[in-house]
């Protein structure tokens, strides 16, 4: 009788955007869920693994998966993440909109680089302190305003200095580049945005500002010559292949129009006879 459930939720999970079938028949991650699900007969030959919005909240088996890298859990009702603790070489995990408020399990995935618990509830930044022994984690997302996920522990307002502290080799923080390439360029288009969004508008009126001038010269896009004679050996040579491209052009446009009137005579002899 197991087994027959076990099958039938199988079949379910796969058709999960349907309303006649119910997310609570996939509460449980079984063995036979995850070979449905990503054609493996080996548990452990599952590198990615996808199983997203249905209802799952007991993980059961997922931790015999033990090669797995990326795993997405988000829109589940997950609140015991114990059987995710062997997953050693698990790189990205995404565990948004579940119930989760304990971290500690996951201070076993030694490999984890990536992870997102937005829209869950986290009580504290100090729950972070369980992911300290993740020496390669440069990534972590409490909050995504893009659907407004959030968690109790953003309500510090200085949660993000102290993630920053407790994490002195993060990147990443709320999808936010804080060190890095593009670090700087993102706080800057942030320190405009919230400019704008503090007011620019005086007295329900637009300021006026002064007219605008071009960034560059008026020949900063003109082709400079240069005082280096293999540049300009190239320059030469790419201004003869040009050149010979347009009497090329021209010649082939030609030929094209001698072929459609030949072509046009034989198809209507009539007009044409004397």
């Amino acid at each position: 009788q197991h087994i027959k459930l076990s099958k039938n939720c199988c079949l379910n999970c796969d058709h999960t955007l349907s309303p006649h079938f119910p997310e609570t028949e996939c509460a449980k991650i079984t063995t036979v869920l995850l070979k449905s699900r990503t054609g493996e007969f080996d548990l452990e030959s599952i590198m990615f693994l996808k199983l997203r919005n249905l209802g799952i909240y007991d993980l059961g088996c997922i931790g015999q998966c033990i090669n797995l890298e990326r795993l997405d859990l988000s829109g589940n009702n997950i609140t015991n993440l114990g059987p995710l603790s062997s997953l050693r070489r698990l790189l990205v995990l995404n565990l948004s909109a579940n119930r989760i408020s304990n971290l500690e399990p996951l201070s076993n995935c030694e490999s984890l680089q990536s992870l997102n618990v937005a829209g869950n509830v986290i009580p504290s930044v100090d729950n972070l302190h369980a992911l300290k022994p993740l020496k390669k984690l440069e990534s972590i997302r409490l909050k995504d305003n893009t659907y407004n996920y959030t968690n109790p522990a953003c309500k510090n307002s200085l949660y993000r200095t102290l993630i920053l502290e407790m994490f002195p080799n993060m990147k990443v923080l709320d999808g936010e580049r804080v060190v890095g390439r593009g670090s700087d360029l993102y706080q800057l288009c942030k320190d405009i945005d919230d400019t704008i969004k503090a007011g620019m508008f005086k007295n329900g009126h637009l300021p006026e500002l002064p007219d605008t001038k071009p960034w560059v010269d008026d020949d900063f896009w003109e082709i400079k010559r240069s005082d280096n004679a293999i540049v300009d050996e190239a320059y030469k040579q790419f201004s003869d292949v040009l050149h010979e491209c347009r009497l090329l052009n021209s010649r082939a446009a030609h030929v094209i129009s001698q072929n459609e009137w030949t072509v046009s005579l034989k198809s209507h002899p009539k007009q044409y006879a004397v």
